[in-house]
C-alpha cells in the first residue's frame, strides 16, 4: 500500500513539553519507532505538522532586538521544515539501514484570495492564561483565540490547492525512498501576476495538505496521528463518546472545532469522498493497528474496514 502519514505537531511536542531540542528529538524517535513497521511493509510519506515549533520560533524572532522587524510565517515555516525535517531524516536512517530517506523542503500554493486572511483561526504556539494572552496581543498585534482552557495566539490559514513539488515526490516514492515532505503543511506561496511564486505570511494545516498530497500520490491510505485515540463527541465531558468506523457523511454530520479537529475531520473526509480510499485519525502509537482497522476513527465509503479484520467500535449516534 501506499500511506500517508500526518504527524500532529502536539504529538512530537506535547502541550505539557519544554520546547527543548533533546525532548523534541526524543518524541521524534518515539514516533518513528511506530512508523518504522509501517515502512518495512508499505510505501510511506511522512508529513508532519508544526504550531508549536512555529510559534517558538515566532516568539524568539519577535524578541530579537537585531532584527528591523520579525521573521514572516513563511520563512519560520521553512526553518521549522529543516529542523524536524532532520530530525525525522536521522531517526529514520537509524530505523531503517535498509531504505533509502529523503527529508524535502515543500511549498504549498494558496489562493491570495482565500477568506482565511482575513479570520485566522490556526492556532500557534505555546498556551497562555486569559490575561496574559489578551495583553501579549496587545502589545504585539496578535490574534489570540481560546484553546480549551488556555489562550494561544491564531494565524491565518488559507486552504492548500496543491504541493509544487508533488511530482518530485512521486518521483521519490517511485525509486523506494520514504520521503518525509510538507512539513507544517508546506511553505505557504501565492503566484503573483507574472507567474512567479512568493511567499504568504500564514501556517497551511497540515492534515488538509497531507489530504491533498495523498489524493495526488494516488495513495490508498491516509492517517491523522496524534495524541489523542479517537475524534470524540462531546470531548472533555464526561458524555464524551469516541467514533470508530464511520463514513464521510457520518462524521460530518457532527460540528468539530475550526482551530483543532475539524481540519482533521474535514481532511480524512475528503480523501475518502475522492478517492474511495481508507482515512483515520488516532493516536501515534497505535500507528500499525490503526491501519489494521483495530483502533481509531476509521473512514471508509461504507463504513467499514476493507480487509474484513478486527474492527474498531461503530460511530455512536
Amino acid at each position: 500500500m501506499r500511506v500517508v502519514v500526518a504527524l500532529g505537531g502536539n504529538a512530537l511536542l506535547r502541550r505539557q513539553d519544554r520546547p527543548d531540542a533533546a525532548v523534541q528529538l526524543a518524541n521524534i524517535q518515539a514516533a518513528v519507532a511506530a512508523l518504522a513497521p509501517l515502512a518495512h511493509r508499505h510505501e510511506l510519506v511522512i508529513t508532519h505538522g508544526n504550531g508549536p515549533q512555529v510559534g517558538v520560533l515566532a516568539l524568539q524572532s519577535a524578541a530579537d532586538p537585531a532584527l528591523t522587524r520579525p521573521y514572516p510565517f513563511d520563512v519560520l515555516g521553512a526553518e521549522t521544515q529543516g529542523m524536524i525535517g532532520y530530525w525525522l531524516l536521522q531517526s529514520l536512517q537509524n530505523a531503517l539501514p535498509d531504505r533509502q530517506v529523503c527529508a524535502l523542503l515543500n511549498q504549498t500554493l494558496v489562493s491570495a484570495a482565500d477568506p482565511a486572511f482575513a479570520d485566522p483561526e490556526k492556532f500557534v504556539g505555546p498556551v497562555y492564561e486569559r490575561a496574559e494572552a489578551e495583553r501579549m496581543a496587545a502589545e504585539r498585534g496578535w490574534t489570540v483565540r481560546q484553546d480549551g482552557t488556555h489562550w494561544r495566539r491564531v494565524v491565518p490559514s488559507p486552504r492548500p490547492q496543491r504541493v509544487v513539488e508533488t511530482r518530485l515526490i512521486r518521483l521519490l516514492l517511485n525509486s523506494g525512498a520514504v520521503a518525509v515532505c510538507a512539513g507544517g503543511g508546506g511553505v505557504p506561496v501565492i503566484r503573483d501576476e507574472q507567474g512567479q511564486l512568493t511567499g504568504v505570511e500564514a501556517v497551511v494545516d497540515k492534515d488538509l495538505t497531507a489530504a491533498l498530497l495523498a489524493e495526488a500520490l494516488d495513495a490508498d491510505a491516509l492517517l491523522l496521528l496524534t495524541d489523542v485515540s479517537h475524534v470524540e463527541l462531546g470531548h472533555g465531558t464526561p458524555e464524551a463518546q469516541p467514533i470508530g468506523r464511520t463514513t464521510p457523511a457520518r462524521l460530518r454530520a457532527h460540528h468539530f472545532p475550526a482551530g483543532s479537529m475539524g481540519p482533521k475531520v474535514d481532511a480524512v473526509c475528503r480523501f475518502v469522498e475522492l478517492t474511495g480510499g481508507m482515512a483515520a485519525i488516532g493516536a501515534l502509537d497505535d500507528a500499525q493497528a490503526i491501519l489494521d482497522g483495530a483502533t481509531g476513527t476509521v473512514v471508509t465509503p461504507s463504513g467499514r474496514h476493507s480487509d474484513g479484520g478486527p474492527h474498531a467500535p461503530q460511530d455512536p449516534r
